[in-house]
């Protein structure tokens, strides 16, 4: 599998470009996230770790403003988004997937990736009905772009297959382009290889790769798959119970007895004393 170590990385002074300062999501007397705060680097691949229950889609849902966290604050580009429209925050640049593909199954590769598109236009219904003027040549350009991505992902030969046929693997490659069609500059993957074989998390651990290399997007990824982060990411974050316990490179986050603790069992005492 390819590693983030062979490529060039963000280089330290790399400016924020994701800023989650000291923010608290409750349900009820339940604490989802617990004061979490990091920052993402322009130009990085940021991971999010931790068991079953952690916070991290909270925390996914939370920049995406899906949740409105009850304290703290979450600026992109240096502004606050906190109470922004979840639209305006995929507007202003912040794209997703989800745990649990979430395409239309009974449209095609095509169609769905078209839909992805929505956010960039800006023609009125009619013009778009009569496929004139600027809607047209918006049309145009949006069938264009998800070509791109379709040769990009290599999918060229499921693009007029409805989705609901598709292996599972190609569905969350499918559901991967749908995000990128929307042009983030902020990509945000959940758990993008959870249920796929060998094969085709190598595959994934490929596009996400190209996708930073090739295509300049930051990337924040939160995934089970150890080996995968441990591979490919910049910096990892690890939370337990909502709350942060450590953050750093991989190397130094995997000898975190903080971390070994959370995923072992025990204390943090125990797992520096274990043999």
């Amino acid at each position: 599998m390819t590693s983030a170590t062979d490529m060039d990385s963000p280089p330290e002074s790399a400016g924020a470009l994701l800023e989650v300062d000291s923010i608290s999501l409750r349900f009820g007397g339940v604490t989802a996230i617990d004061s979490v705060s990091f920052e993402i680097r322009e130009g990085e691949l940021f991971a999010i770790i931790g068991p079953n229950g952690a916070g991290k889609t909270s925390i996914f849902n939370s920049i995406s403003q899906v949740y409105r966290p009850q304290s703290g604050d979450i600026r992109w580009k240096g502004a606050s988004i906190m109470g922004t429209r979840p639209d305006r925050v995929a507007q202003a640049g912040v794209a997703r997937t989800f745990q649990n593909i979430e395409l239309f199954s009974h449209m095609t590769v095509l169609d769905n990736l078209l839909t992805g598109r929505h956010i960039r236009m800006s023609g009125s219904f009619l013009a778009g009905a009569l496929w004139v003027g600027k809607a047209k040549r918006e049309e145009l350009e949006n069938r264009r772009r998800v070509e791109d991505i379709i040769d990009f992902l290599e999918i060229e030969g499921w693009r007029k297959h409805p989705v609901a046929l598709l292996p599972y693997g190609v569905q969350k490659r499918v559901e991967l382009g749908r995000a990128l069609a929307m042009e983030p500059e902020l990509l945000m993957l959940d758990e993008p290889v959870a249920g796929m074989n060998l094969e085709e998390t190598e595959d994934m651990a490929r596009f996400i790769l190209d996708i930073r290399r090739e295509l300049g997007i930051t990337l924040l990824m939160v995934e089970h798959d150890m080996g995968l982060v441990m591979d490919i990411a910049d910096r990892v974050m690890v939370l337990d119970f909502g709350r942060k316990i450590s953050e750093g490179t991989p190397a130094e986050v995997q000898r975190d007895p903080n971390v070994i603790a959370a995923y072992l069992g025990g204390t943090a005492l125990d797992a520096t004393t274990a043999d």
